[in-house]
């Protein structure tokens, strides 16, 4: 098993600006997809806090608490659990364009952090504070991007 980075961010502008470093110093993949797929994946994922997600992720809502007792503290170890299946919305195509991808995902971050309103509730946590759901997407991008090796 590939050792992986140890990532932790502050706040989505640190993993906007980790996503930007990987692609001005090269990397290796130590996982399924490219620096570009996994911006286009943070970007899908994290669009819905502002944009909505769709209604049949809402049919699950009644495991929420037991989601937020049992996943989140599991989310928020830096060796978050690797192999989870994600929704086939949120899968990158593998045609993608690292550089058009991270300045997509540096939009997407803008985008949510201008949002004034609530956010929607998370299909697994429900509604969470804005700095909850800032962690959860924090969270999620370090798990994604600890898969790229820096090179050199």
């Amino acid at each position: 098993m590939t050792n992986l980075r140890t990532l932790q961010f502050n706040d989505l502008s640190d993993a906007a600006e980790e996503a930007r470093s990987l692609l001005q110093a090269g990397y290796t993949p130590c996982g399924n997809w490219s620096l570009g797929q996994i911006c286009r994946h943070l970007s899908l994922v994290q669009n819905p806090s502002v944009d909505g997600y769709p209604a049949w992720m809402s049919l699950f809502a009644f495991m929420r608490p037991a989601m937020r007792r049992w996943l989140l503290p599991k989310l928020r170890r830096p060796d978050s659990p690797r192999g989870i299946r994600t929704a086939s919305i949120f899968v990158p195509p593998d045609d993608v364009i690292d550089q058009e991808e991270v300045d997509a995902f540096a939009h997407s971050v803008k985008r949510f952090h201008s949002h004034l309103g609530e956010y929607a509730p998370h299909p697994a946590f429900g509604r969470m504070s804005r700095t909850e759901i800032e962690e959860i997407h924090s969270l999620h991008a370090a798990h994604h991007l600890r898969f790229l090796q820096r090179d050199g």
